[in-house]
């Protein structure tokens, strides 16, 4: 099938790649489904998470564990159930970023991660109960070395 994107223009997708969102993300209820594209040159660590119903709507998402290595959130039980796994190291996590100019003073949201099931193409935002993480990590202070 063939997409309008907001990043990539028009692409061909297979809709059994597409991950649901029961629940759909924070703000948008409405929108169930989405498909996660690479951004070229990001080594799979930064993505564009696509909505497949509205063209328009699209984040960007990034791989947390490659700016903070010790990232280790934990999903309670009831979010483990809803997702299909056991544990949370299960599953696969992306964190929203907002970008600003400069980029290094772009923001990342480590406290409501995106987890998504690859096996069941499921996926839920949560909110983790450990205070550790926030909702607006600055870029520069996460990676010092790779942002200038």
């Amino acid at each position: 099938m063939q997409l309008e994107t907001k990043y990539f223009g028009v692409i061909e997708y297979n809709p059994a790649e597409a991950v649901s969102f029961p629940s759909g993300l924070f703000g948008f209820a409405q929108e169930k489904e989405f498909l996660l594209l690479p951004f070229a040159g990001s080594d799979g660590n930064m993505l564009c998470l696509q909505s497949v119903e509205t063209p328009s709507l699209a984040f960007i998402a990034m791989n947390p564990f490659s700016l903070k290595p010790d990232y280790a959130p934990v999903l309670s039980p009831e979010a483990l159930e809803l997702m299909g796994v056991q544990r949370s190291e299960d599953l696969c996590y992306y964190v929203m970023c907002v970008v600003r100019d400069p980029v290094g003073a772009s923001t990342l949201n480590l406290r409501c991660p995106v987890v998504i099931n690859p096996d069941l193409h499921r996926g839920m935002q949560v909110i983790l109960d450990d205070t550790l993480y926030q909702m607006r990590h600055r870029l520069d202070e996460l990676s010092p070395r790779e942002v200038s």
